[in-house]
């Protein structure tokens, strides 16, 4: 593939001359036809009849287990090849699929966002277990904590399938997955701050966001899978639970010593999501926004489940009068 370096710089050099220079910092490298040649011949070259089973003889276990096929070897090969000619030209580097160059490491397509997909859960599941160990079942919340527990489990372990191999299952799964933390989250606000002396509220409210997320999940799977519109919409929904826990962390800032835990959790939830908006180049193509964004959030965990174990304490005591 890299003997076809000079006749690709060529081809780059006269797709750059022929575009404006918004639309080559607006496009996509997949949409080069520098790259689009480029995986053609590789396909031509190792992806068909002895040659394809040749590919398949000496891939790795690991990378057959998880989807990797000849092609899609291609096109990562294709990738780095157009991105170091874009940086030969001086121009900057693209994005390929929506998504900016990552180094594959074994196989995994995001290896930092994956990472750190990972230790969230792990940190989730240690203060998961924590907090049952701790707390006893009859707190009016642990059942409430627990199932948003499993909810945000699932959410972490979607999203380290997601960022270990991008295929179109494993990217819905982590959307859906995380719009339903979201409206857990404003449900599990709604029992703290209202639902345990006016159970119908929270009752209502959990019938409205489940319909919502059903919603939401029937619009992006049968209608369109609109990026702009699912970030809008999680962006709503997120920022009515930051002023409802805020405004509940306020109002009960003198009678719970705890009310700044909460506060500060719910602050750095959303402060650290807003690193998505530095949309860069990944730091030695390995760390983006997006993984600097799901590193931050590991700590958090262990401030959560303290402020919930010290709630639910003072709830049990005070639900049977100690």
């Amino acid at each position: 593939m890299m003997a076809h370096c000079t006749s690709l710089r060529l081809a780059l050099a006269t797709a750059l001359l022929l575009c404006s220079a918004g639309r080559v910092q607006g496009s996509q490298g997949d949409k080069e036809p520098v790259y689009r040649d480029c995986v053609k011949q590789c396909a031509r070259t190792n992806c068909t009849g002895a040659k394809l089973r040749g590919f398949q003889s000496v891939q790795p276990p690991y990378m057959a287990l998880t989807g990797w096929t000849c092609r899609d070897d291609c096109r990562y090969q294709c990738m780095w090849t157009t991105v170091g000619l874009y940086q030969a030209e001086g121009y900057r580097v693209p994005q390929f699929h929506g998504k900016w160059p990552f180094v594959r490491f074994l196989c995994f397509e995001e290896p930092a966002s994956a990472l750190a997909s990972l230790l969230n859960g792990l940190a989730c599941l240690l203060m998961l277990l924590r907090y049952r160990s701790a707390v006893p079942r009859q707190c009016p919340m642990y059942q409430t904590v627990t199932a948003f527990s499993v909810v945000s489990l699932k959410a972490w372990f979607w999203s380290t399938v997601f960022h270990t191999r991008d295929t179109y299952l494993t990217e819905k799964m982590d959307y859906f997955c995380a719009s339903a933390v979201i409206l857990y989250s404003v449900y599990l606000c709604c029992v703290r701050t209202l639902g345990l002396r006016r159970p119908g509220v929270s009752s209502t409210v959990g019938v409205f966001l489940i319909l919502a997320f059903t919603s939401h999940v029937s619009y992006l799977t049968f209608v369109s899978f609109d990026y702009g519109y699912n970030m809008v919409a999680n962006a709503s929904i997120g920022l009515v639970n930051l002023l409802w826990w805020l405004g509940w962390c306020w109002q009960n800032r003198r009678t719970l010593l705890y009310w700044w835990k909460c506060g500060v959790v719910v602050v750095l939830l959303h402060g650290l999501a807003l690193l998505e908006l530095l949309d860069f180049p990944p730091l030695f193509w390995v760390l983006d926004a997006h993984a600097a964004w799901h590193l931050g959030t590991v700590p958090v965990h262990f401030l959560f489940y303290r402020c919930m174990h010290q709630h639910n304490f003072l709830l049990f005591r005070y639900h049977f009068g100690l």
